[in-house]
């Protein structure tokens, strides 16, 4: 039997200063995979996800999630002890995550030239609204801000209703997802460079790469999205329908040989035999006719009955669960993607697993989110720290 592996980035030092949500969550997703993710939150005023949300006895349950595999110190680096810890630390990391409005860091004397010059390897990964420069760059900036700006909202939601929101951190997680990709590449490169570098994160940025060609459509084509509700503009049909038994059951026709298989399956074949069938832009023009015949089929069966027949006929439906039904599906069961963590002030407790599966290196939660400061002296006691010079921290308000 093959001995386990040390998980891929295990030696990998991670600072977190950063809040609300991007930048913590990136450094979540390089904890769950074996970096030491060190969570640096201010003496008085912790990290404001502690009390986000619903909370059970107290305790704030989305911390639980964004604050798994970190070991927590506090530090108020406004002080001159909080400077010179941060530097110390800074010294012994790879990574630093912060998320201050551009100009704080430098203001306390812990810009980027102050952290290279104590470790020339250091990434500083930089997760803002607007970016470190340009005229929005002093701009308090948060994931809504985001999807409105990148045109998120504008896309999204019913063609005569308004601009629609989503109604979680959608933006904010993208940037997250995006913010771990750019560490990890500035990483790589310092293999070759011998040096560190500055990441600059503009939160605006992400969710407008994963909207598709807009930019290239208006460019060529002077072509805006507009708001379709549940339909495309490039595919139909595409909506979601209600069933016999009162669910809602979400179809896909992306490749013309599943649409061909779904107008077969309700009983309507005449309709391929139309020249509008054969592409995908239009067939979104005869969307009313489109989902008229499929909405009417899954209007006379159960949920179970359409699933089945349409897992029969290899054509594309889902769902739409809430979750409830999430935590019970056999899929995401056997995938593993809710998995149960012991936590030491709630019991057992589930939550979303590791982000993806690696065959030999694999990533793994090894705790929940720790209580405020918990790790303190500890961390502080292996950077050489004596109990006296802990105290003397504590007596100047630094920790």
């Amino acid at each position: 039997m093959t001995p386990p592996q040390a998980p891929p980035l295990q030696g990998l030092r991670v600072l977190d200063l950063a809040t609300l949500f991007a930048g913590p969550l990136a450094a979540t997703l390089l904890g769950d995979f074996g970096a030491d993710v060190i969570k640096v939150e201010h003496p008085r005023r912790p990290d404001p996800s502690r009390g986000h949300g619903p909370a059970k006895d107290g305790v704030g349950l989305w911390w639980k999630l964004l604050g798994r595999n970190k070991r927590t110190i506090t530090l108020d680096l406004s002080t001159p002890g909080g400077h010179d810890t941060l530097l110390r630390l800074a010294a012994t990391a790879d990574v630093v995550i912060e998320n201050f409005r551009p100009g704080t860091l430098e203001r306390w004397g812990l810009g980027w030239p102050e952290l290279s010059a104590v470790n020339e390897q250091l990434v500083l990964a930089r997760v803002t609204g607007f970016g470190q420069f340009g005229p929005y760059s002093h701009r308090p900036g948060f994931g809504t801000l985001a999807e409105a700006m990148s045109g998120f909202a504008a896309i999204t939601g019913e063609p005569d209703g308004p601009p629609t929101l989503p109604p979680f951190g959608l933006a904010d997680s993208i940037a997250a997802l995006a913010t771990a990709y750019a560490v990890m590449t500035a990483l790589t490169a310092r293999t070759t460079t011998g040096r560190g570098q500055v990441v600059d994160m503009a939160i605006i940025e992400p969710i407008l790469a994963v909207l598709g060609p807009q930019p290239l459509w208006y460019d060529q084509l002077g072509y805006v999205q507009p708001r379709t509700g549940n339909r495309s503009r490039n595919n139909a049909p595409r909506n979601t329908y209600l069933t016999a038994d009162g669910s809602w059951l979400a179809v896909s026709t992306s490749a013309q040989s599943v649409a061909e298989r779904v107008m077969r399956l309700v009983g309507r074949p005449d309709l391929i035999e139309e020249p509008w069938f054969a592409e995908g832009t239009t067939r979104a023009e005869h969307a009313d006719v489109l989902d008229e015949a499929v909405g009417a089929w899954i209007a006379r069966h159960t949920r179970d009955e359409a699933m089945a027949a349409f897992e029969k006929a290899e054509a594309a439906i889902a769902p739409i669960y809430d979750i409830r039904d999430v935590m019970d599906d056999p899929q995401y069961r056997a995938l593993g993607t809710i998995t149960e963590v012991p936590d030491p002030e709630l019991g057992p407790i589930r939550m979303q697993n590791v982000l993806f599966r690696l065959s030999e290196t694999p990533g793994s939660i090894r705790w929940s989110g720790r209580p405020h400061g918990a790790d303190t002296d500890a961390v502080l006691t292996e950077l050489g720290f004596t109990p006296h010079e802990i105290t003397a921290l504590r007596d100047e308000g630094a920790l």
